[in-house]
């Protein structure tokens, strides 16, 4: 007997499925040339190239050229400041400086507050949230609490002294300001001593005067007496900020600022 004709249908599946089997095996082929070839044969040219293997990694290759200095770069660094004559163009040389990482999350900078007539220079530390809004040194509560010092303590005109900070920038979240910045700024607040020239530096908080002595010691170990420091008088007392937390230091605060004012009359 003869046996009967194939079925067409199943000769029909059987090449589906060598079809489909031929297909796999080509894309699996495919692939791995893809890996072993240049990343450039990836069919999407916006993915990353995959990392060659190291028996597939290409050999060494030149160096990319240099990218060209961006403006920022450009931008005067505080080793430069002593080149700037008068407090305006300084003001413009700190708006611009990037010498440290506060740059990048500062609103603005906060320069100067004040035009220093009464030979009174106050340090503070670094801006806070409302000085880096405003571009103003000491606003805010701690702020109108060192205005009623000078005005009500003092006798004197706010404007009539001058208020700066060690630090330019605001360090983020208001926390202390580190080494690394403290010296990138230094330049630029020695510059601003130079030229107020003041009679009396009154240091406010541990922080600046700590800066200013280079010194570790208590806030406490360092007032209370009248130094010289770099031809001029300097007088520490605590920060505004300090005092509205612990209004018990207020008279200790009083007692250095009395000592500042003995300062200046004797200078007149």
């Amino acid at each position: 007997m003869h046996a009967p004709p194939p079925d067409p249908r199943h000769e029909l599946a059987s090449l589906t499925r060598g079809l489909k089997h031929a297909v796999r095996r080509a894309g699996h082929l495919g692939q791995r040339r893809a890996r072993a070839g240049s990343a450039s044969t990836l069919s999407n040219p916006g993915d990353p190239p995959e990392a060659p293997k190291p028996e597939d990694a290409p050999g060494p290759q030149a160096s990319p050229p240099p990218e060209a200095p961006s403006e920022q770069a450009a931008s005067p660094l505080p080793t430069s400041a002593s080149e700037f004559p008068d407090l305006p163009s300084l003001r413009e040389a700190v708006a611009r400086c990037r010498a440290c990482d506060l740059c990048q999350t500062r609103n603005q900078t906060v320069f100067l507050d004040g035009d220093g007539t009464a030979g009174i220079l106050f340090i503070g530390e670094a801006p806070g949230q409302n000085e880096d809004e405003q571009g103003v040194p000491f606003v805010g509560r701690a702020g109108s609490l060192l205005t009623d010092i000078i005005e009500k303590g003092m006798g004197l005109k706010r404007s009539e002294v001058a208020i700066a900070n060690v630090l330019k920038c605001r360090p983020p979240g208001n926390r202390d300001p580190e080494v690394t910045e403290k010296t990138a700024c230094a330049p630029w607040l020695e510059r601003q001593i130079e030229l107020l020239d003041p009679q009396v530096v009154i240091a406010l908080g541990r922080h600046a005067a700590g800066y200013l002595l280079d010194s570790d010691a208590s806030l406490g170990q360092m007032r209370g007496r009248v130094r010289d420091w770099r031809g001029r008088k300097l007088v520490v007392t605590y920060h505004p900020a300090f005092l509205l937390r612990s209004p018990s230091f207020k008279r200790d605060c009083w007692q250095d600022i009395q000592l500042a004012m003995e300062v200046l009359q004797q200078g007149e």
